[in-house]
């Protein structure tokens, strides 16, 4: 691993960083939400999760919950589970409904065997020992109960590393700038089944293609700028980059009338 690569990893798995800042609330993490709703095909993860669940019966918890939009989707579509969200960002848990917990991923506070399903969705990647927790998430979960995790490919979103690249360049003078941080590559589409499949003999990936199209630069600025919390991570001044990004794509959408960004993601069904 090198020293660039180790201070990446160090920076999206760092404690301090998740609870202190990147999910201290929910404003960050609904920009990068809200984003794909300007994608075609619209793919309703929360509501493929309800799916993949529709055979589980009894109690569900939800590892990394976040702002509580799989849980509210669960608590609308199946109020006869057992839900409950755990996270170790306890500022994001303000708003989740129903029971809640701040808990590390890697030590989960239940009992083995004590869930039939648990959900672990775009977060693995900011666990610092990844098979650690794939080991809490198996040892939890009933004999015939399934893990449902979701992550993005490493080639998800090319346009935005693109486009921050030319922006930061231009800000640095260099042409093309260094690379924006990438928080699922720890976990991504293509590791997450070698890391499932070592807890669970099957692990079915299913992948949610599609594109982004926006004729406002706003939503995609907002996306970017959600990673604020890892601005020292990278290698040039943010918020400049982040206005010089809105500049080129201003101009980019006057000349072509639309943004495109090509999205690939995908969720992990993991049975035993």
């Amino acid at each position: 691993m090198t020293e660039l690569s180790a201070a990446h990893d160090a920076a999206v798995t760092d404690r301090n960083r998740l609870a202190g800042s990147a999910y201290n609330g929910d404003r960050d993490l609904a920009a990068r939400q809200s984003l794909y709703q300007w994608q075609t095909p619209r793919h309703d993860l929360p509501g493929i999760v309800v799916e993949q669940l529709s055979g589980v019966r009894g109690r569900v918890v939800d590892v990394g919950c976040g702002n509580g939009k799989f849980i509210q989707r669960l608590r609308d579509g199946r109020p006869d589970l057992a839900l409950l969200g755990l996270d170790i960002a306890p500022g994001i848990l303000a708003g989740v409904p129903g029971p809640v917990a701040v808990a590390d991923a890697t030590r989960l506070p239940l009992a083995t065997a004590s869930v039939d399903a648990a959900l672990a969705l775009h977060m693995l990647y900011h666990v610092p020992d990844i098979p650690q927790a794939v080991r809490e998430l198996s040892r939890v979960v009933a004999r015939d109960g399934l893990v449902i995790a979701s992550t993005n490919s490493d080639r998800d979103k090319a346009e935005l590393d693109d486009l921050w690249q030319r922006a930061a360049g231009d800000i640095l003078g260099t042409g093309r700038g260094p690379a924006r941080i990438s928080l699922s590559a720890r976990f991504s589409l293509e590791k997450a089944p070698a890391f499932m499949g070592q807890e669970f003999g099957r692990v079915e990936t299913i992948e949610l293609p599609g594109t982004i199209t926006v004729h406002d630069p706003e939503p995609v600025i907002a996306h970017m700028a959600s990673y604020r919390a890892w601005a020292d991570q990278h290698d040039v001044p943010f918020e400049a980059t982040i206005e010089r990004a809105r500049a080129i794509l201003v101009d980019h959408i006057a000349r072509q009338g639309t943004f495109e960004v090509t999205c690939l993601g995908g969720i992990l069904v993991c049975r035993r």
